[in-house]
């Protein structure tokens, strides 16, 4: 299987990208939803191939090539971006029942979104792997596009706000991370290196030691700076809750559970590659700041009344924190933290925004407020509701209780106590915020104006099987958790060998 990497490689974005064209040359709709099903089968079973030869080589070295890295963190997220992709891509036909046109031509604006989908996700499935710090800023860069269209997809004036106001901020973080390029290439430079080999993550680490202190310095902020942008870090995070509010909800799933911690793995790749010439502790610094900023930043708005979608968004400000803690305490607890954290968010996070689409569907006043008293209307959409804000909630049996309990006690142990207890503080306000929600907005008593109950829907029945499956997922998460600090998969990423 390790002989097939290579064609892999090329083949997991490839199959992608020839489906968003070959979506566009089918004739009805109903043709595009069946050939979108079927070639999202496809690429999200070779992905997880890929993801399979990564994970089975646990503490082995990466296998590199002229293009690609293929390493434990590759496998991590690899395996999340194809399960989220795989099922935005099979309950996207259930929100494009009644999405109506939006901006493209009635008969063939849903050829057009499975077009973008199939780009947005292509370029996703393609970071992880990607060997090369440019590489993979360009592939970040090529996520814009696709993802800012399928924003604004409904062509309400709130959306193609949203659009635009994607677009403009996280273009212009990713010209800010793209001078910390520069800035490094010409460190680079200095040192005898040159050309993009000089970029690719080995040579980065092998040459770390040897660049200038603070040309280097310069570089890593100017590049987290610019990629906190787009992984929705405060300060940096305002165009995260309107375009997570007028996204159709597949795509919200694929932003939050997918995009934000896949850009986050560059950032971290940047940190462990530049750590000889940065410092661990200057390094680690700037990853805790931004955690604590967003943190703290998401409580006050998990503790408003919010639309549902614009609270899954806050959220994902909050959990995008707890990652960059781990990642800037950096002790083999913290890391089996971020493991755990990434996949069970990105679970957590998919089945909420799925969750949106009968909550809409049967209450569309619900976009504009916040929801309330979804129990007596309809009940596998408030069991899935109340799986996801359980789970986002960190309380037991969810993974991210163990995930969170893992990074905290890896700050202790990195000797950062102020910090875990500020943390520890951030964390509970915004369990209480989501507990709130979950006991007015799923169990309480619904407006009175909605008291009647809703007929069950088309839309909800992919939603009761995803919220089987997804939460039997987030199950096994949490039992591993208990076991995956002295794997070698925590030791490989922990060393940060590239």
């Amino acid at each position: 299987m390790i002989e097939l990497v290579p064609e892999l490689v090329l083949l997991v974005p490839g199959l992608a990208l020839l489906a968003a064209l070959l979506v566009l040359v089918t004739r009805t709709p109903v043709q595009a939803d069946r050939f979108a099903s079927a070639a999202a089968v496809l690429v999200a079973i070779v992905a997880l191939v890929l993801a399979s030869v990564a994970l089975a080589r646990g503490g082995d070295p990466p296998l590199r090539g002229q293009v690609h890295l293929i390493d434990a963190a590759s496998g991590m997220f690899l395996a999340l971006i194809a399960v989220v992709g795989l099922c935005s891509a099979l309950v996207s036909p259930a929100y494009l029942r009644t999405s109506g046109r939006g901006w493209f031509a009635a008969r063939r604006s849903r050829h057009w979104y499975y077009a973008a989908l199939f780009g947005f996700w292509g370029a996703l499935l393609a970071i992880p792997i990607a060997g090369n710090l440019a590489v993979a800023w360009l592939l970040v860069e090529a996520t814009t596009a696709a993802s800012a269209v399928l924003i604004a997809f409904s062509g309400r004036r709130d959306a193609l706000e949203a659009g635009w106001k994607y677009l403009v901020l996280t273009t212009l973080g990713l010209s800010v991370s793209l001078l910390g390029i520069v800035v490094l290439a010409l460190a680079l430079s200095g040192a005898g290196q040159s050309g993009l080999g000089a970029l690719d993550w080995h040579a980065l680490d092998s040459t770390a030691a040897a660049l200038p202190h603070e040309a280097t310095v310069v570089a890593f902020v100017l590049l987290l700076a610019g990629l906190a942008t787009k992984i929705g870090w405060a300060p940096v995070h305002n165009w995260l809750p309107d375009a997570h509010s007028e996204a159709p909800a597949p795509i919200s799933a694929l932003l939050s559970a997918a995009l934000l911690p896949t850009v986050l793995l560059v950032a971290w790749r940047v940190k462990l590659t530049l750590d000889g010439a940065v410092g661990a502790d200057t390094a680690g610094t700037v990853f805790i700041g931004f955690g604590l900023a967003s943190l703290i930043v998401a409580v006050p708005f998990l503790w408003r009344s919010l639309p549902w979608k614009r609270l899954l968004a806050y959220s994902s400000l909050e959990h995008m924190g707890v990652i960059a803690l781990g990642i800037g305490f950096g002790t083999p607890l913290a890391v089996a933290g971020v493991i755990v954290h990434v996949t069970g968010h990105g679970l957590a996070k998919a089945l909420g925004f799925y969750a949106a689409l009968p909550l809409l569907r049967n209450d569309p006043e619900a976009a504009r407020r916040a929801p309330s008293g979804v129990l007596s209307t309809s009940r596998r959409t408030a069991t899935a509701m109340g799986i996801s804000l359980v789970a986002l909630s960190g309380l037991p049996p969810s993974p991210l209780f163990v995930s969170e309990l893992l990074i905290l006690l890896g700050g202790v142990q990195a000797g950062e106590t102020a910090v875990v207890a500020v943390a520890a503080v951030a964390l509970a306000l915004g369990f209480l915020g989501l507990l709130h929600a979950l006991l007015e907005g799923v169990i309480g008593e619904p407006a009175a104006r909605r008291r009647r109950r809703a007929t069950a829907s088309r839309s909800e029945r992919p939603i009761a099987v995803l919220t089987v499956v997804l939460t039997a997922g987030m199950l096994a998460l949490a039992a591993a958790g208990f076991v995956l600090p002295g794997s070698d998969l925590v030791q490989t990423l922990t060393r940060g060998a590239l």
